[in-house]
């Protein structure tokens, strides 16, 4: 009898942008929820670039590159901690952190031109429309979705009681 199963984690699907202030102020919520539940929850950046910050998109793709060369959450962790910074020098930015976490800056900065991440970025996007995503950060947890857009208040306790329902279900 095959019981991966019961060690297959939950998935937190966590729509996002990287020059977002919620998304900035959702990192300590993101932190403690991998703190708590190490293996057991996998939080997945889902990309959400919104029109209004005109670096977003960018950002979206260098995190995929970031991915791809094997530091996506301590890349994404970095650019949120930096948003502010990244609204108002953009790329730039994006090239710096690369560097800071010895990343391979010149292909990030060939992807940027490229735009070989562009379908998964998009893909993310459409994907999140058409789940009814308006704003960053939204959680998708189980079947249920939380708009952390207007507030962060209690959605962590929201997500840990999801979490440790679907794990007890498992």
């Amino acid at each position: 009898m095959n019981d991966s199963t019961a060690t297959r984690p939950v998935v937190l699907d966590v729509w996002c942008e990287l020059e977002c202030p919620d998304c900035h102020r959702a990192l300590d919520d993101l932190r403690a929820l991998r703190a708590r539940y190490g293996d057991r929850l996998e939080p997945r950046l889902r990309h959400f670039p919104l029109e209004k910050h005109k670096h977003a998109y960018a950002a979206a793709q260098a995190a995929e590159e970031a991915a791809e060369q094997g530091r996506g959450w301590p890349y994404i962790e970095a650019v949120l901690a930096r948003t502010a910074e990244l609204s108002a020098r953009g790329e730039p930015v994006l090239l710096e952190v690369a560097r800071e976490l010895e990343l391979d800056a010149e292909e990030f900065d060939t992807a940027l031109i490229d735009g070989r991440h562009l379908l998964a970025v998009d893909a993310d996007q459409a994907e999140g429309k058409a789940i009814g995503v308006t704003g960053t950060p939204t959680y998708v947890i189980g079947d249920e979705r939380l708009d952390g857009g207007k507030s962060q208040e209690g959605l962590r306790g929201r997500i840990e009681e999801i979490a440790d329902r679907l794990l007890a279900g498992s």
